[in-house]
């Protein structure tokens, strides 16, 4: 099996990993931005609202399983690094199946708790209506988005971030082709938006698919093999399910921030969400490099190149670093001039710029987590990241919300405060533990014990 992740000059080779990942999000970002965009210029600042203050309940039981698929992409590319085919295919058809039901499970439990969801995050009541009907039509296509998300970590996971990068462009063209279509001419409004999104969804899963099922590489798949392997599921949930209830309790602590937002009123819901879109440029690069480290290190340590390990989790934060100060540099001044894409309303976006202008600066404070703990996960090691993530992110946001904010500082500033408090403390806590290095031992450990039961590949 040709690899060249295991080989070369690291930062090169990490970079010419992330590019493709980056242009991938990118396009996955620019349908998402299309929606704000469209809606909020053909529709109003409500729509607006509707559609993006939804996002955080969808990430809540998406971003579960994804992280559970998370698992699946470190076994894949582990074995792959070690050269071990059949390993790789019951990886492969274990992950497909997988996607499958737990698309299933995730419509099925999104359709039913939908009001209640909305209820909990004091969702507006002029904006109910929109954002009730957004979310049952996402939820309908949930087994989609999840197969395509799980396809395309399979391919990365093998080294492959070319094609989930051109299945990206053509689900964005999609998608930017039937909101013109649905919003602007057959004036739908959010139904159309959401019916965009879902077919969108549908035109990546069939490609992604026609590229797993036609190749002839190792990673094959073949609808006829698809079933569990008992080994190999137990193998993914225990990596992936912590990075499932990581995502969760980010979800989580993402709702009771989105709740608190909601309660300053439409216009505010409305600023948040374009600086969601505007922020969004950070968010999708610190993925990107979480996503490149996760696989780099899981093809390394599967090679048993240790020493390529470190160097590469060091290498990759000084270049995330580095993406992240040149953002700063450009969005800071030019801020609203992105922000009239998606709002002329001159209220709307005096208030998205305030909050850009007070997170912003912070961003910085972010780094370490995704890097670090995408770069740990890819050994396989994930519980203790995600102990770490919960209680310095996620319940520190709580704690922050409702104990501090609410009582003493119930202004926007106060709510948002919980960001670069909890990015801070969590970077600190990521930065001990990795320097410590018990994680790298341990893993080491385990994959000789390993070793030692299985056979070696051919």
């Amino acid at each position: 099996m040709e690899n060249r992740i295991t080989e070369g000059v690291i930062w090169k080779q990490i970079l010419l990993f992330f590019f493709p990942i980056w242009f991938g999000t990118f396009f996955q970002q620019l349908y998402n931005t299309a929606d704000a965009i469209i809606v909020g210029n053909f529709v109003g600042k409500g729509a607006l609202a509707a559609v993006g203050g939804t996002a955080v309940i969808l990430n809540l039981l998406v971003g579960f399983f994804v992280g559970i698929a998370s698992g699946a992409s470190v076994i894949i590319s582990q074995r792959f690094g070690y050269g071990d085919v059949n390993g790789v295919q019951k990886a492969v058809h274990t992950a497909i199946a997988l996607s499958i039901v737990g698309g299933a499970v995730i419509m099925v439990i999104g359709i039913l708790t939908t009001d209640w969801s909305l209820r909990m995050i004091n969702t507006p009541a002029d904006i109910l209506k929109d954002a009730r009907l957004y979310l049952v039509v996402c939820y309908l296509g949930m087994i989609p988005s999840i197969l395509y998300n799980m396809g395309t970590g399979i391919l990365r996971a093998v080294g492959d971030s070319r094609r989930p990068l051109y299945f990206l462009i053509a689900a964005s063209l999609t998608n930017i082709v039937l909101d013109v279509v649905f919003v602007v001419y057959l004036k739908l409004g959010v139904l159309g938006v959401a019916l965009g999104t879902v077919l969108s969804q549908v035109v990546a899963a069939v490609l992604t698919l026609l590229c797993l099922t036609h190749t002839s590489s190792c990673y094959h798949f073949d609808w006829k093999q698809m079933r569990f392997d008992s080994q190999i599921l137990v193998q993914i949930v225990r990596i992936g399910l912590p990075a499932g209830l990581q995502s969760v309790m980010y979800s989580l602590s993402n709702l009771v921030v989105q709740g608190s937002v909601n309660a300053f009123g439409t216009d505010v819901v409305a600023a948040y969400t374009a600086y969601g879109k505007v922020d969004g440029v950070f968010w999708m690069t610190m993925n990107s490099f979480g996503l490149s480290i996760t696989t780099v290190v899981g093809q390394n340590f599967g090679a048993r190149k240790y020493d390529r390990v470190k160097k590469s989790i060091w290498q990759c934060t000084g270049l995330a670093f580095l993406a992240t100060g040149v953002m700063l540099a450009v969005i800071l001044p030019f801020g609203h001039v992105f922000y009239r894409f998606f709002v002329p309303d001159e209220s709307v976006i005096a208030l998205g710029m305030d909050i850009l202008y007070y997170l912003g600066p912070v961003w910085p404070t972010y780094v370490l987590i995704e890097v670090l703990s995408g770069g740990v996960r890819g050994t396989g090691d994930s519980v203790l990241p995600m102990i770490i993530t919960c209680l310095g992110v996620c319940v520190l946001r709580v704690v922050w919300i409702l104990g501090i904010a609410t009582p003493f500082w119930p202004t926007l500033h106060g709510v948002l405060a919980c960001y670069p408090i909890s990015w801070s403390l969590t970077s600190i806590l990521f930065l001990i533990y990795f320097l410590q290095g018990g994680w790298l031992r341990r893993r080491i450990k385990a994959q000789q014990q390993e070793a030692e039961k299985t056979p070696q590949p051919l």
